[in-house]
């Protein structure tokens, strides 16, 4: 049955383009005209030992992809396809791979084990391949027999990626033991080969969530512990590492179980961070970040209902270590990188070291200050700059966690010196000191601070020194840019029609654009973040600063043109425009938002309407998601500010309107176009109806789609009511069409039974796109053609009740569920006045809503209670 396939999985990773490609086309021709043999075929040169390890790797590559996608739609196909294979042509596949396993070549006995793993993901929950486990099991070997150690690496590979796969009730509670035994005779010291003690603690890992019921046992767990600690004193670095990553993994599983065992642990990581090997350190501070996580999470979820007697167990082990946890961290932040950027994704011990040290600080509050402050004022003025820059990372990872009033003398004291520091000759001390001085504004910075850290007299300074170090090094100056961010945001609130920061609006406007126009923007995000910062200071602007803005709008849309006209010889050239174009249409965008909100300053934007479109328009011909979504983002504000007049516009843009709603493949970008096709109708209103065809049609073709992303089409939803209400009696020709799908994605609402926090989240937006839906049509045909919903008015009951029922609705779906109830009540009640009569549910959710803080949800509840009485009455 099989086909010879080495040549063509050999060619195709030829250097030769050429070949490359005709082999690429080769194979993909092969899987779509004998899907079944091709696989087959795969497996076989997979397990063949004389074949190239080029040619198997790949083989079993497209194998382990011909069976799991990220994407779910894609995911749920795949496994459609391998569960519709001949049963023999499945049992060809797994005896192929589980021969692969015995190879002594490592790649293509690893690559086995991924692909394994895959089909026992399929498999096992349908109580498929029962044998499995036990054959694996098998390949332990055991007192009378001893198995090649490649064998036993292999299989506790596998072994470990089936824990990865499958959840954790798929197994039974026998198998779980018998699978824990194998890994944990893997791991002891009695066994010879680091590469099966490696393979075993890896294992563990992942194998650590179906340990339950053995944690519960004392003996058990003591025993589990103890490997897992022994492991992490052997010799071979990679098995020290791996083993705490065990202790992790145990840090955020069993938290609850882990006070006997705390002392010797701190033990095993202080040691680990000050005396080994780095990879073995990050994991072991990586514990007590994790321990960090699991106490914030208790605070945070029990706050002050928390009570020593209380059935939650929380062991307060951080405050508990904090006299030698505090130091041992202290200690790492002297441990820096040369040329050490706080945002880098490098990882290493002086980030870790301050990242747990900010964890640190949110569990226990107040009592980290004592301990940190000595380190920081015996370091900050050392003439070495690796402790002037610890000091300084540590100053500011506590400034989150500590009360104000703990706070605020010591960084009233701190703020001259960090201005001071802005001017250090090293480039580390004054990257992590601009950092420092963004997390005080940003927490210590506002109109809920009582005692605010930025005052008037000391404003101008800070400004000055700001806006002179936002000329620095491309790393400093991004931090830079984050500070004057969050400067801005504290005085959002500021009541009137002026800011303290209106006197240097002109300032901070010129410096951030000399910023973004550097050659040197490109590093560090630089450009990025100082647009960034720019919309933020235009967004918290305050009236006189208005003409300033204005000012803008002919500069940005100039730097806008200018990009159009840029010659493009690279990727880079293309990288460098598509990113300028989402930066300066996210400039307008907000310009927009923010003169447009006010009839007094609308006339800055309206002047500028017909070339800020066309700029747009002509953006829309470069190919590059961000720049479109960013440009739509515009393009919907730029209707909201123009209203009815932005009719014009729309014979030219229907097309990219209709382009973005078609694009399954970059799904925010369709996501973003159906919240600007709502920004249209609530401008438009009836003005929108020539277009609505098109429109309505693509959003069903949408709904219908299982290409794209889910997380499209309560947003759609949501537009139907926006259409319905912007058209009124004219969606009558797409009610056939919309209700349908409306009631199908109602009951998809009601059987929802997985309780994860994403489907749980899922299912409140799908609920709330359909009741914005029903909400917006109701309201349209209001006054003329409410009895088309008559026939619709007992599966919104059912709907409605159903989301009553349901504990895990949130506040918004709350609301929005009672809105429709009025809605339907007050459009066509006297129709259906039975429905009310027999469905009495409906009181208690009134009562409900009528107890609710949020006094929208009240004031519906008490309207829909009106109008129910007088029906029923």
């Amino acid at each position: 049955m099989a086909l010879e396939v080495t040549q063509v999985l050999l060619n195709a990773q030829s250097a030769d383009g050429v070949v490359r490609k005709l082999a690429e086309d080769n194979l993909k021709q092969f899987q779509e005209q004998n899907l079944t043999v091709f696989l087959v075929s795969l497996s076989h040169e997979l397990a063949n030992n004389e074949k190239p390890a080029e040619s198997r790797r790949l083989a079993g590559l497209i194998l382990k992809n011909s069976l799991d996608a990220k994407d779910t739609v894609r995911k749920a196909e795949l496994v459609q396809t391998w569960v519709s294979l001949e049963p023999s042509a499945k049992a060809q596949i797994k005896g192929a791979v589980m021969q692969t396993l015995s190879s002594a070549v490592l790649d293509a006995s690893h690559t086995a084990a991924q692909v394994i793993a895959k089909i026992a993901a399929i498999e096992l929950p349908r109580s498929e391949w029962p044998e499995l486990i036990g054959i694996l099991l098998g390949n332990m070997g055991g007192p009378q027999v001893e198995q090649p150690t490649h064998l036993k690496q292999a299989t506790l590979e596998t072994l470990g990626y089936i824990c990865e796969e499958v959840s954790a009730d798929v197994l039974a509670q026998d198998q779980v033991n018998s699978i824990l035994t194998a890994v944990v005779q893997g791991m002891n010291a009695t066994e010879t080969s680091n590469e099966v003690r490696l393979s075993a603690t890896r294992a563990l890992c992942n194998a650590l969530d179906f340990a339950h019921s053995n944690f519960e046992n004392d003996m058990e767990r003591n025993y589990l512990m103890r490997v897992v600690c022994e492991a992490t004193l052997s010799p071979d670095v990679r098995i020290r590492q791996a083993a705490f990553e065990c202790l992790v993994s145990i840090a955020s599983t069993y938290y609850d179980k882990l006070a006997p065992y705390m002392q010797d642990v701190f033990v095993i990581t202080s040691k680990a961070v000050k005396e080994d090997e780095e990879p073995v350190a990050l994991q072991a501070i990586e514990f007590w970040s994790a321990i960090c996580d699991e106490e914030i999470e208790i605070q945070e979820e029990y706050g002050a209902e928390f009570s020593g007697n209380s059935e939650v167990p929380y062991f307060r082990f951080i405050k508990q270590a904090l006299p030698a946890l505090a130091p041992m961290l202290l200690e790492t932040l002297t441990k820096q990188e040369e040329d050490q950027d706080q945002d880098e994704e490098a990882w290493n011990l002086s980030m870790a070291g301050g990242t747990c040290l900010g964890l640190v600080a949110r569990t226990v509050g107040d009592d980290i200050v004592p301990l940190v402050m000595p380190f920081v004022e015996s370091n900050v003025s050392k003439p070495d700059w690796r402790c002037r820059e610890a000091a300084t990372y540590a100053f500011g990872s506590i400034l989150e966690g500590p009360s104000v009033e703990k706070l605020a003398p010591l960084v009233n004291i701190a703020l001259n010196f960090m201005l001071n520091a802005m001017k250090d000759e090293n480039n580390q001390v004054k990257d992590t000191t601009a950092w420092t001085l963004g997390r005080i504004i940003e927490i210590l910075h506002g109109s809920e601070v009582e005692t605010p850290i930025i005052t008037q007299t000391n404003l101008p300074l800070i400004l000055s020194v700001l806006l002179e170090s936002i000329k620095d090094a491309p790393n400093v100056a991004e931090k830079v840019c984050g500070a004057i961010y969050f400067l801005a945001q504290g005085y959002e609130d500021t009541a009137g029609s002026s800011s303290p920061l209106s006197p240097f609006f002109q300032s901070l406007v010129q410096g951030l654009l000399s910023a973004a126009d550097r050659e040197d923007a490109s590093e560090s995000r630089l450009r990025s973040s100082a647009y960034e910062t720019l919309n933020e200071i235009v967004r918290c602007s305050t009236e006189d600063t208005t003409p300033i803005v204005m000012q803008l709008v002919p500069l940005i849309m100039q730097k806008l043109n200018f990009t159009l006209e840029m010659q493009i010889l690279s990727s880079d050239d293309r990288e460098k425009q598509s990113e300028l174009q989402a930066l300066l249409c996210g400039v307008l965008q907000v310009i927009i938002q923010k003169l447009g909100a006010s009839d007094a300053t609308k006339f800055g934007v309206l002047q500028y309407a017909d070339q800020m479109m066309g700029l747009f328009l002509r953006v829309f011909a470069c190919r590059s998601a961000t720049v479109h979504e960013e440009a739509m983002l515009a393009i919907g504000a730029l209707a909201y500010a123009t209203g009815v007049e932005f009719g014009k516009y729309m014979q030219e843009f229907y097309k990219y309107l209709e382009m973005g709603l078609q694009n399954f493949e970059e799904y925010q970008v369709c996501a973003i176009t159906v919240g600007v096709v709502g920004d249209i109708c609530r401008a438009l209103d009836d003005k929108v109806l020539p277009f609505c065809d098109g429109i309505m049609t693509q959003l069903l073709k949408d709904l219908s789609s299982n290409q794209l992303h889910r997380s499209v089409k309560p947003p759609i939803f949501s537009c139907f009511g926006d259409i319905a209400l912007a058209i009124g009696e004219h969606f009558e020709k797409y009610l056939r069409y919309a209700m349908p799908m409306l009631q199908g994605a109602a009951e998809l609402s009601a059987q929802q039974v997985d309780r994860d926090d994403e489907t749980i989240d899922y299912n409140n937006q799908l609920r709330n796109g359909i009741f914005e839906a029903l909400s917006g049509i109701f309201q349209g045909f209001k006054n003329t053609k409410a009895e088309l919903m008559t026939p619709y008015a007992g599966h919104i009951m059912q709907f409605i009740e159903s989301v009553y029922q349901d504990k895990d609705r949130d506040d918004v779906v709350t609301k929005a569920a009672i809105g429709v109830l009025g809605d339907l009540a007050d459009t066509i009640g006297t129709s259906v006045p039975d429905l009310f009569k027999q469905s009495l549910f409906y009181k208690n959710f009134i009562d409900e809503c009528m107890s609710s803080d949020d006094q929208q949800v009240k004031e519906t509840a008490e309207w829909a209670q009106a109008t129910i009485n007088r029906i029923v009455s």
